[in-house]
């Protein structure tokens, strides 16, 4: 009797509906980028915090914090004048030889280096010969780079291969954008654009063969008032855009709050990579870069979360490869 019974009810098992796998869930992705990319000090930071939490970044280079001061009426926006730009130049010839190693080390190491184009101009109005002529100086500029600042003895090997295929990625000034965009960004060979803004985190979407992504807007603050994911934006709104170091360890906390409450949000919910924008300027006393350093450590290492660069995330959300890419 017991084995008649072990016999019946091994056969109702078997004959029972398979219970039904768990619904796969995506990685939660953290892109983390860096507008102008210029400060050697913080080349330096930013590097050793990608190698300690394994995060990978993106870069978005101003080409004018690589041109020699001696060259710089070489460089002519779309409608200025010649030798200007919006956010400065090298100084120093050696400042510029060592951020050029930042730049090859940062690459090296698996992070995106993308452009911001050159003099950090707003290009609202610009028309798409204007963006080509802007990309056109921003290739001339990396791909003369070490020349120009004599240590062309010392230009890495690959370095043209580099300028040429492995740049594939581009934010705006300002975040802001014209129609003339997206023609030149794909006329010029990009993958993707960073310039977007959205109302939360939001996935990719394409156009054409270029990818767009939306730097989102995050609860922040006791009143949860959404703000652009980025240290500016935040700096603005904490203290006007007047530096107040004093108050640095109180807005790191309301940053890091606020990066905490977007990030579980979505590792929680329904896993859309979340975007965060910084700059190589440690405005309020280091509060944001110091908030993005606690983000970062505890975050990375978390299970099924993977800190990525653009690049990355394409990748690994199959964004890549038969699309034609």
């Amino acid at each position: 009797m017991r084995l008649n019974t072990c016999l019946a009810i091994a056969v109702a098992l078997s004959a029972a509906p398979a219970l039904a796998d768990p619904p796969h869930r995506p990685k939660q992705l953290v892109l983390i980028s860096f507008d102008g990319a210029h400060d050697n000090r913080l080349w330096e930071r930013s590097l050793a915090l990608g190698k300690r939490t394994g995060a990978k970044f993106t870069y978005f280079l101003s080409c004018t914090y690589l041109i020699n001061p001696a060259d710089r009426m070489n460089y002519r926006a779309p409608h200025h004048a010649a030798g200007k730009s919006a956010t400065g130049w090298a100084l120093t010839v050696p400042e510029i030889q060592a951020r050029l190693g930042h730049i090859w080390q940062a690459h090296l190491d698996g992070h995106d280096i993308g452009s911001h184009a050159c003099g950090h101009f707003d290009g609202k109005d610009w028309t798409r010969a204007d963006w080509s002529a802007e990309f056109d100086a921003f290739d001339d500029a990396l791909l003369n780079a070490w020349a120009r600042n004599g240590v062309k003895d010392k230009e890495p090997e690959g370095w043209a291969d580099f300028v040429r295929t492995d740049i594939t990625g581009f934010r705006a000034p300002y975040l802001s954008a014209s129609p003339g965009l997206a023609p030149a960004l794909s006329d010029h060979g990009f993958r993707f654009d960073a310039s977007l803004v959205s109302k939360g985190p939001a996935e990719p979407e394409r156009e054409g063969r270029l990818m767009r992504f939306a730097l989102p807007r995050i609860p922040e603050g006791p009143e949860g008032r959404l703000i652009i994911g980025m240290d500016y934006n935040l700096y603005v709104r904490h203290s006007g855009g007047l530096n107040s170091p004093r108050r640095a360890k109180q807005f790191e906390a309301r940053t890091l709050a606020a990066f905490r409450n977007a990030f579980e949000t979505q590792y929680q919910g329904k896993r859309i990579p979340l975007q965060l924008g910084f700059h190589f300027v440690e405005m309020n006393g280091g509060a944001y870069w110091d908030a993005l350093e606690t983000f970062l450590g505890e975050t990375c290492s978390r299970k099924d979360v993977a800190c990525v660069s653009y690049t990355q995330a394409m990748e690994m959300r199959g964004m890549v490869g038969a699309s034609g890419l």
